[in-house]
């Protein structure tokens, strides 16, 4: 999904949150965001939701072993604060999160809700809050570096008053109206009379999104049969994509970048390769790069444990493709070689857009 944001209405709406989020990152740091903290461990019951829990981490150990990275050069993830949460969330919704069946619903993992909660705010909600924390903060990178990469985040299924789908925060929408930018079905409730958002979704007509209320939101849908393969799935965003950015110009292009839509993938019922994916995302920096629109992306769902191994590929394929980065501090080159070669992309942006690329609807 793209979402796009236009320039705020004469009347200032929305006027600037202060956060303890965004601050000063230093030059030689790739507006890579992450920290260890994403990763949710917890006695093995992460592993009853499809979603794997700690991809976050294995796409950064990619990065490294390819020398794209460093520890030094990652800007480390904060966690947002119930002040940040407030931006969006209601206050009941962020009360109801203190019930742990309520987290076990939303995260869709049962036993949740025989534990303590200050457990599952520590080990599950925490985890997830700094990933939102790195939502807001890639924002600002993004706007400040022309591009910016949250490792995690994504969380498209949770609106300013509930949540699903193993998303508990509405770390896109903050994002945006944290900056006052303006930004799954959660993003296209929030959105949903927001004319200075504009939401492009391409998706599997029949199984997303299945909330018709958010639905009324988007205002490009690209609607996608079971099995769609590479070269219709890639024709159809780059088409759309193109259409949607000739249709309005964004302050900044928010990319949903889920891999849930690779072939085997337990929910999407799409097939696309891992070079589709590689390319679908060089094609939407492309576009954004091309019209020197800032981009924001998030890596979204994807229930397969190669997808950390195709998230970390792409990175490494726009790093080589000059479409992020550079040569700070006389690296640039050296990871090109990495798990890459030769991979084309396609392209796909929207200003100040998230740009959803899923099927199910779960994260």
């Amino acid at each position: 999904m793209i979402t796009m944001s236009q320039p705020q209405d004469k009347d200032g709406n929305g006027s600037p949150h202060c956060t303890q989020l965004y601050m000063d990152i230093p030059s030689s740091c790739l507006p890579i965001v992450y920290s260890s903290l994403y990763n949710i461990t917890f006695m093995g019951l992460e592993k009853l939701h499809p979603f794997d829990a700690g991809k976050w981490g294995k796409v950064i150990r990619f990065l490294k072993e390819d020398k794209i990275i460093t520890d030094g050069r990652i800007v480390e993830a904060r966690e947002a604060t119930e002040d940040d949460l407030l931006v969006v969330h209601t206050k009941r919704y962020l009360s109801r999160l203190k019930w742990s069946l309520i987290v076990a619903s939303i995260t869709e993992i049962p036993p949740l809700v025989f534990l303590p909660n200050f457990l599952v705010q520590r080990r599950v909600l925490r985890p997830l809050r700094t990933q939102t924390g790195g939502t807001i903060m890639a924002g600002k990178l993004a706007v400040d570096r022309g591009w910016a990469i949250n490792v995690g985040g994504g969380f498209h299924h949770c609106s300013s008053d509930r949540g699903g789908g193993f998303c508990a925060y509405a770390d896109i929408t903050l994002a945006i109206k944290v900056r006052t930018l303006t930004i799954g079905n959660g993003h296209e409730r929030d959105f949903l009379d927001d004319k200075r958002v504009f939401i492009m979704d391409v998706y599997n007509r029949y199984i997303y999104p299945r909330d018709e209320y958010a639905k009324r939101a988007i205002k490009r849908k690209v609607e996608l049969d079971w099995g769609t393969q590479d070269e219709e799935y890639l024709q159809k965003v780059e088409l759309h994509l193109e259409g949607a950015l000739n249709e309005v110009r964004p302050d900044i292009l928010v990319y949903n970048a889920g891999t849930d839509v690779l072939d085997g993938d337990p929910l999407g019922g799409l097939a696309i390769s891992p070079q589709g994916i590689i390319r679908r995302d060089e094609v939407v920096f492309r576009a954004a790069q091309r019209r020197g629109i800032p981009i924001l992306m998030v890596t979204s769902g994807g229930y397969q444990k190669k997808t950390a191994r195709i998230i970390a590929d792409s990175i490494i394929n726009l790093r080589c493709q000059g479409l992020i980065g550079g040569n700070e501090d006389g690296e640039g080159s050296e990871g090109c070689v990495g798990g890459v070669s030769l991979m084309m992309c396609s392209a796909s942006s929207s200003p100040s857009s998230v740009l959803k690329e899923h099927a199910p609807n779960t994260i």
